[in-house]
């Protein structure tokens, strides 16, 4: 029976530490606002890390997601003629939930998985250690920047990759359906408001400190050598999606 116990139990165990842990680690990131004392030359690295070189990927990523809602509705639209709701269909989809959804995941899997492989690689070679040896502060110089790069990044790369989605969805529709760019704009500009874009930008910064926070527990937290990283980076990643879907998903029921 206590052998049970105790199997059922190490999961919960388990589960709330990294509850504790994560939200430590984003009480600290608030404390840090004030006095705002931020490692600006590892915050620009960060920033062009995370942000810079992503933009390809998210590029790419977002083009075709517009041009596939667009096939999807291809039929549909064609069937019973409403050409006039293909902008206004791509643009609320794309700002509200396809975007940072989509984007935040890309970025998690790129970005969120880089820092936590990048900080239990510091945390395994002792190099944290280190730091306080210095005494410097290992959260307030490694964690703090990059917690505030994610946020800023993400927002950014949400607000281009909704602008290139858009644009990939008119191109597909201009090529298939054979909508005019303008009719496909005036559809977008009179139908989306801008709630909509409102909605889908505060998911996105939602998304870039969870992705911070839990990479970065994970990193800090890591165990066991080179295996270790790996379960680190897995769980890092897992726990990434599962955390931007139930944040997504009380984000869209207070905004309705």
């Amino acid at each position: 029976m206590s052998a049970l116990v105790r199997r059922l139990g190490a999961p919960v165990t388990s589960a709330a530490r990294d509850a504790g842990g994560m939200t430590l680690i984003a009480w600290r990131a608030l404390r840090a606002l004030y006095p705002l004392n931020i490692e600006r030359e590892e915050l620009v690295r960060a920033m062009y890390k995370f942000g810079y070189m992503s933009l390809p990927i998210v590029a790419v990523t977002a083009f075709f997601a517009g041009g596939i809602m667009v096939l999807q509705a291809a039929m549909y639209v064609a069937q019973y003629g409403a050409y006039t709701f293909v902008g206004w269909a791509a643009g609320f989809v794309t700002l509200r939930e396809m975007g940072p959804l989509l984007i935040g995941l890309m970025f998690s899997g790129r970005v969120g998985a880089n820092n936590a492989a990048e900080l239990a690689t510091m945390t395994i070679t002792e190099q944290v250690d280190a730091l306080r040896v210095l005494a410097i502060d290992p959260f307030r110089y490694l964690v703090v920047p990059r917690l505030f790069a994610m946020i800023v990044m993400l927002f950014c790369l949400t607000a281009i990759g909704d602008l290139v989605a858009i644009g990939g969805g008119a191109l597909i529709a201009r090529l298939v359906l054979g909508i005019e760019f303008r009719l496909f704009f005036d559809s977008v500009s009179a139908m989306v408001v801008m709630g909509d874009l409102t909605i889908g930008l505060v998911k996105s910064a939602v998304f870039g400190l969870a992705i911070g926070v839990v990479s970065s527990h994970f990193g800090l937290t890591v165990k066991g050598g080179a295996r270790g990283v790996g379960h680190a980076v897995n769980a890092c990643v897992v726990g990434n999606a599962i955390l931007i879907f139930v944040v997504d998903y009380f984000i869209t029921a207070l905004g309705t």
